[in-house]
């Protein structure tokens, strides 16, 4: 579990693609402070598991599932990338909820300064969108940000210069994908109020049969 608070930027060092996966080695400091082989760190959003560790750098593989999902596939060599380690059950939680469980891609479409903020633009699919409201939470390459607008085929976010400066997200064009995870809360509630009613066994008769009356 991550908060969408990036703790900094890392840069891949190399891949090694097969056709059907792929292994990032990435370089960082911040995120292998205290970090063991087998913990979780979210690289643009995308929850991977370290496999191998230096004192600059890890691995993580990624299965067929990510790559399909996510846009990690279109990292290369050089790329920067947000880093966040899970989150610490001691810690404060400054985000909202992020599971690390990339919902889709969305396509940037536009930057606008505004005042002392960016307000960045992302296409996306129905799918998605259906999940975003309006000041609600959204991740987008792994950074929890608050919507400002969201239209039937676009959402939009503001960026403070404090998130602009700490993030990958104005460093990418219009165009470009960035990864996507809706606030877990509404994709709970939609399948709580769309499963199938069935029956509890909680009865009146049961009620009396068992001396509540």
């Amino acid at each position: 579990m991550f908060t969408g608070i990036i703790e900094e930027i890392g840069t891949v060092r190399r891949l090694e693609n097969t056709p059907a996966a792929c292994r990032l080695h990435i370089d960082a400091s911040v995120v292998l402070k205290g970090t063991r082989i087998g913990d979780s760190i979210a690289v643009n959003g995308v929850c991977l598991t370290v496999t191998d560790m230096t004192g600059s750098s890890f691995a993580a593989d990624v299965m067929p599932e990510t790559l399909r999902r996510s846009s990690l596939g279109s990292l290369r060599s050089g790329s920067h990338v947000n880093l966040e380690r899970a989150m610490a059950a001691d810690g404060r939680f400054g985000g909202h909820i992020v599971a690390g469980h990339i919902d889709g891609t969305g396509k940037i479409t536009s930057r606008k300064p505004e005042g002392n903020a960016v307000v960045v633009t992302i296409s996306a699919d129905p799918g998605i969108l259906r999940y975003i409201v309006e000041k609600g939470s959204i991740a987008i390459d792994g950074i929890s940000l608050t919507v400002t607008k969201v239209t039937g085929t676009d959402f939009s976010v503001s960026l403070i210069p404090h998130t602009a400066k700490e993030t990958t997200l104005l460093s990418r064009r219009a165009g470009e994908m960035v990864n996507l995870e809706n606030d877990l809360v509404g994709k709970y509630v939609e399948k709580l109020m769309t499963a199938p009613k069935q029956s509890s066994g909680m009865t009146k008769e049961f009620l009396y049969e068992n001396g509540f009356f």
